[in-house]
């Protein structure tokens, strides 16, 4: 990598010629390839915009204009160019650079990015704030043909055209999703708009004809004889009825045309739309042929391009399709809905088998439960397999579509929880918070494969309104037992009885619990295990009476604090005037948690065995009295750290290193003797993340 080693980059980008750019493309992707099978990550979209991403750079500076990426999985290329060459080899890592855009990073990065499709509306509002702030910047919007799949694409590209705002908008097309325009005479007339004698042209006839008499009525004419002489040879003429300029389609390999295009787009100063053709994993002959596979992927041998074979690959999302093929074979009226997500939702099969039942509606969740809605309320039974992090652009819907009829679609919530290298734009950990404000919706959440297997056969066969299953995408662990004992199931399960402290959890969080609880035994605690099955409604009754018998209660939940199921069963406590020796909340906190290692990420925050066992014997050693949970009891809530919920997650590798459990993010509380001065609301949260 000599070359990126001795540049001074982006500046240096500038002053290569031709030839010496593309070697700098060849370097980027050699690196890339190298590095990615390392540490991971998302390789065929950064493979396609290589060329696109070094033609933005000698055209534009990136320190002072606007560079948005939609999505940001494909921004490696351009953090390799801007200053983050030496750290490249830590992306996705505790503590080292993210995946995506992140402004924290990086003078360079203008946004932060992570979902689809809201590139062109945060692009907009730049070049207004520009306006109105009499500045002068360029603002660049990079979208992928996947990402204007979702309809807020749309909303903006029509404010857009609207506003005359000086924009450009880059939409990068591999080929997927938008066929190009053909025939020689198109690609002619786009290549000759792109000139900067036509462009030059075009100002002064423009020019001309406002100082003439008459001359407005003459351009207007004249432009819309051009018009539509232009739209019977170029047919995609959407975005230009939208009022944007459109050039393309462009070769998005060809450094010529791409610089060529991008300095036109620069000079016109009114919104533009370049329209680039790429090829998803170009330069690597194995993510040429199956760019898929090589979207997402974890280390593997780059020298031999295949992934390594998985030792016991079932997860809970396998499992997931597994079993929803198996009730579809048995119900015609069991549907697949997925938001581009198939193979990782396990829907790749259910897709073969049933394709007039599977419904793959692009990157448009709020269009997804929509949908379901409307087949549900013609008595079909729609599944709608959607990531946590991307359910959140659904809420609506959820609400007024699905929730006001009491409709029973069955959402089948994957990656929920810690996600590990995506970080803060994609951790799973909201879902149980906005979940529990929607009437008639319950929650289910399985710990096991076969809990899993028999909670989607309850929710899909036995329930009716909406319902939430909600599940990681990890294998399961340790606690392997199903839904149904002894015939019926029940909302919660007491798995393990104790006499000193209550331990309530759900989910594989199980796992953590036993675990613990096993350590606790050997310190001379016991502790009792109560599982949730739902988490909404929860069976407060089993939660009641195992307090009344040890008069602790720790809650280990993987999601955030507001409105966690721990934050309920409080207020429950506090409303029945239950009184315990101690309370505390183990959760992630009120805060954005950073890329890294799940396991990692879990003993950051204070989740994992050690966590829960530090926090069990602090709580059962406590010698303050008693926690009266009544309203008139005066009982002191605080957080025993003092902290401000407004740290920096950008500090998460310095608590790494300081060891001080108190650091690690635990959502926590201190019981005072309740003689103390009474507070308006308990504070029981970790520190605020950015």
């Amino acid at each position: 990598m000599d070359r990126l080693d001795k540049l001074n980059l982006p500046a240096d980008i500038k002053k290569l010629d031709k030839s010496e750019l593309y070697d700098l493309c060849h370097e980027l992707r050699q690196l890339m390839i190298q590095s990615v099978s390392k540490t991971g990550g998302h390789l065929a979209s950064n493979l396609g915009v290589v060329e696109l991403t070094v033609a933005l750079h000698c055209v534009f500076d990136t320190a002072f204009d606007r560079l948005v990426f939609d999505v940001g999985h494909q921004s490696y290329v351009h953090k390799l160019l801007t200053g983050r060459y030496d750290r490249f080899h830590t992306l996705r890592q505790f503590g080292g650079l993210s995946g995506f855009p992140k402004p924290s990073e990086s003078k360079h990065d203008a946004f932060i990015a992570g979902h689809a499709s809201n590139s062109i509306s945060v692009g907009l509002g730049m070049a207004r704030a520009r306006t109105l702030s009499r500045r002068d910047y360029s603002v660049i919007s990079v979208i992928g043909d996947g990402a204007l799949t979702g309809g807020l694409a749309y909303e903006a590209l029509n404010d857009t055209g609207e506003s005359g705002e000086p924009l450009i908008v880059i939409l990068n097309d591999n080929g997927m999703s938008i066929t190009p325009n053909v025939g020689g005479m198109a690609k002619y007339l786009s290549k000759q708009r792109i000139k900067p004698s036509y462009a030059a042209f075009k100002k002064k006839y423009r020019r001309l004809m406002e100082k003439l008499p008459g001359g407005r009525h003459i351009y207007r004419f004249t432009h819309g004889v051009k018009s539509a002489f232009k739209q019977a040879l170029l047919h995609c003429s959407m975005f230009e009825e939208m009022g944007l300029q459109y050039a393309g389609p462009i070769d998005g390999h060809d450094l010529r045309d791409l610089i060529e295009a991008l300095s036109w787009a620069k000079s016109l100063g009114e919104p533009v739309l370049i329209h680039v053709i790429t090829r998803k994993g170009k330069g690597y002959i194995y993510s040429e042929k199956t760019p898929d596979v090589y979207h997402s992927v974890n280390s593997f041998d780059h020298k031999k391009g295949v992934l390594p074979i998985a030792t016991g690959n079932a997860c809970f999302s396998t499992i997931f399709g597994e079993e929803l093929l198996k009730l579809a074979g048995q119900d015609f009226r069991v549907c697949a809905i997925t938001a581009a997500m198939t193979g990782g939702t396990g829907l790749t099969e259910f897709a073969g088998k049933f394709p007039d039942r599977f419904f793959d509606v692009g990157i448009a969740e709020g269009h997804a439960a929509a949908m379901a809605a409307g087949m549900a309320s013609q008595e079909m039974i729609p599944v709608f397999a959607v990531y946590s992090t991307f359910l959140q652009r659904s809420y609506d819907m959820l609400l007024h579509d699905v929730a006001l009829s009491n409709l029973h679609v069955v959402f089948a919530v994957d990656r929920a929880g810690l996600v590990g290298a995506d970080g803060e734009t994609h951790q799973g950990i909201y879902d149980v918070g906005y979940l529990q404000t929607v009437p008639n919706m319950k929650i289910l959440s399985p710990a096991s494969f076969s809990e899993l297997r028999e909670m989607l056969r309850h929710a899909v066969l036995a329930l009716d309104g909406p319902v939430v299953v909600r599940y990681p995408k990890s294998a399961e662990g340790r606690y392997k037992d199903g839904f149904i004992q002894n015939g019926s199931f029940s909302f919660a399960r007491c798995l393990r009885e104790g006499s000193d402290l209550t331990l309530v959890t759900y989910g594989i969080n199980v796992n953590t619990a036993l675990d613990a609880a096993d350590i606790l035994q050997e310190r001379g605690i016991s502790a009792e295990i109560i599982k949730l099955n739902y988490i909404s409604p929860i069976d407060i009754d089993t939660v009641s009476a195992s307090l009344r018998k040890t008069g602790r209660l720790l809650v280990l939940e993987e999601c955030a604090e507001a409105g966690c199921v721990g934050e309920r069963i409080a207020a429950y406590l506090a409303q029945n005037a239950m009184a315990l020796k101690s309370l505390r909340l183990l959760n992630l906190g009120s805060r954005f948690i950073p890329q890294g290692s799940i396991d990692k990420l879990r003993e950051m925050c204070g989740i994992d065995t050690s966590g829960v066992v530090r926090a069990a014997v602090e709580d059962c050693h406590m010698m303050h009295g008693s926690l009266s949970a009544g309203t008139d009891a005066g009982a002191r809530v605080e957080d025993e750290r003092g902290i401000p919920n407004n740290e920096e997650t950008e500090d998460a590798a310095e608590m790494e290193d300081t060891g001080d459990p108190d650091e690690a993010g635990d959502a926590d509380i201190t019981v005072k003797p309740a003689d103390a001065p009474a507070i308006a609301a308990a504070d029981i949260g970790g520190e605020q993340g950015t």
